[in-house]
């Protein structure tokens, strides 16, 4: 599998390991993850007498053990720490992952332990600030690759058709996205100005269908974390004057052809409106699960296991973003091979 491996992954919402295990496959690897003494702690899923699932066991403080033949683990090392059935030698290790907890995400780092820079996680520091009633997120498994899950996010006028009544409105499709690459990022930002604000912004302004000034930027990060601002004003107002969203939509790849898929979002608008965070919620769910992933899973599997530029599609402007992004990816993946086979 063609990965990049020397970088921070999100393996999950911190919340998810406040009880028990959490096992989770990130580019092909089965991690086991849990949190002990407020230390998080992330194995190979596989114990390596019998490659049995070592979440089909029990964990007990800082170390797990195997449920088949009853092998304990040190979660922090690796190392065999009790074979009731012999000598805990060293051939009974297991991989250890580097993980932390950063803005209420797990990450995870799966490449090569010295590489390891806790300051190279992606700053999003706007879902520390917002407050309990204008913050919501989730997550959606996806059986589609975690390029195709970019491309879409890298290409926002695909909302004007997918998502007409809520995110859409035909203004991405009728501006000219500007797209730069920022060493190896990607920014991309869309700005309209004279158009009506996007349909599940229009209550929010003085007329619903006054003109406006609108932006929506997204950055892509290798490791398939996206943020996304997306906010209007009334046409010629300061941008502060008007409301402001910021989102992540994140992309960590499971298999070639299956991502975990977590996205959130926050604003600077009714802030302690319970009931209307709700609501904001329920509607993004609905058009990440019913709108985007029906379209893209549909597109994976006429893919199948092909790599989407292998099959030499036909290029648009808009995809000039997704088209970077995607190259970009492929060069750090060959780095990194390169790299490999110069040390063995």
């Amino acid at each position: 599998m063609s990965f990049l491996r020397n970088c921070w992954y999100v393996a999950a919402w911190a919340d998810e390991l406040n009880e028990g295990m959490l096992a989770r496959t990130i580019i092909g690897d089965a991690v086991l993850f849990w949190r002990a003494d407020n230390r998080l702690f992330a194995v190979a899923d596989r114990c390596p007498h019998r490659l049995a699932p070592l979440s089909m066991g029990l964990v007990d403080g800082g170390t797990v053990r195997c449920g088949y033949h009853g092998l304990v683990f040190n979660g922090a090392s690796g190392a065999c720490t009790h074979n009731p059935h012999g000598s805990a030698t060293s051939a009974l290790s297991i991989r250890t992952y580097l993980c932390l907890e950063r803005h209420g995400i797990v990450w995870i780092w799966m490449g090569d332990p010295e590489r390891a820079d806790p300051d190279d996680v992606p700053a999003m520091s706007f879902i520390d600030n917002a407050g309990e009633h204008a913050f919501s997120k989730g997550y959606m498994y996806t059986a589609a690759g975690h390029k195709l899950l970019e491309d879409n996010i890298l290409d926002l006028s695909h909302a004007d058709y997918l998502h007409p009544d809520t995110l859409g409105g035909g203004s991405i499709t009728r501006s000219r996205a500007k797209v730069e690459e920022r060493g190896n990022t990607v920014f991309v930002r869309w700005f309209t100005s004279g158009e009506p604000a996007i349909p599940i912004f229009r209550p929010e302004m003085p007329d619903p269908m006054m003109q406006t000034d609108m932006w929506t930027e997204v950055v892509w990060h290798p490791s398939g974390v996206m943020i996304l601002r997306v906010g209007a004003t009334p046409l010629g107002r300061a941008p502060e004057q008007g409301i402001d969203t910021w989102n992540a939509h994140i992309m960590t790849p499971e298999t070639l052809t299956t991502s975990h898929y977590f996205y959130c979002n926050s604003r600077n608008y009714k802030t302690d409106d319970a009931a209307y965070n709700a609501a904001m919620a329920a509607g993004l769910r609905t058009a990440f699960e019913q709108e985007d992933k029906p379209m893209i899973e549909a597109q994976q599997r006429a893919l199948g296991h092909a790599d989407l530029f292998d099959l030499k599609p036909a290029l648009l402007a808009i995809d000039n973003g997704s088209t970077r992004a995607r190259r970009i990816y492929q060069r750090l993946v060959a780095d990194e091979a390169a790299a490999s086979s110069q040390r063995v």
